[in-house]
């Protein structure tokens, strides 16, 4: 056996192998590597992508967070405000119907005070009615008339 031949031989059975390899085995292989980096590729979007949502969702949730809590503080100040407002109405109309009743109630004293006088007043005049008459019935005598004037005043008191 020659050298040659056999290294020729080996050079073409090798050219034939590489062209086989080359023709069908390398383009199954490279579409398997194109897809599998393709796949790769597109998870490592997806997953940028989904951080990126991820962190605007983070940053919408934490403004939607904010709004609520500014609407709740002024939600809450409306409420004070009209408690407040309330409380002063409350107020207004608690004065308003004091003064109702504290009028009502120096208008039925000074009708008290009115018939206690007028009553007084006939009372007063009866007295003196009576102790005028006891007078006239009686002689004209000063310590008669004394003593009917202390007994007019103790019918007075």
């Amino acid at each position: 056996m020659n050298i040659n031949f056999t290294l020729i031989s080996q050079a073409i059975a090798f050219s034939v192998f590489i062209w086989f390899t080359v023709k069908f085995v390398w383009p199954p292989l490279l579409r398997a590597i194109e897809e599998r980096q393709k796949t790769i590729a597109d998870g490592l979007a997806a997953g940028e992508r989904g951080r990126h949502e991820l962190e605007l969702a983070s940053h919408r949730s934490s403004d939607v967070l904010k709004e609520a809590k500014q609407r709740a503080t002024e939600i809450i100040l409306q409420a004070e405000k009209r408690a407040s407002e309330i409380v002063e109405e409350a107020k207004k109309t608690a004065k308003e119907e004091g003064d109702r009743i504290v009028a009502g109630a120096k208008a039925d004293i000074e009708h008290e005070v009115f018939s206690a006088k007028e009553s007084l007043r006939q009372h007063v005049a009866d007295l003196a009615v009576a102790g005028a008459a006891k007078i006239l019935r009686r002689e004209v005598d000063a310590k008669a008339h004394a003593d009917l004037l202390a007994a007019i005043q103790e019918d007075l008191k």
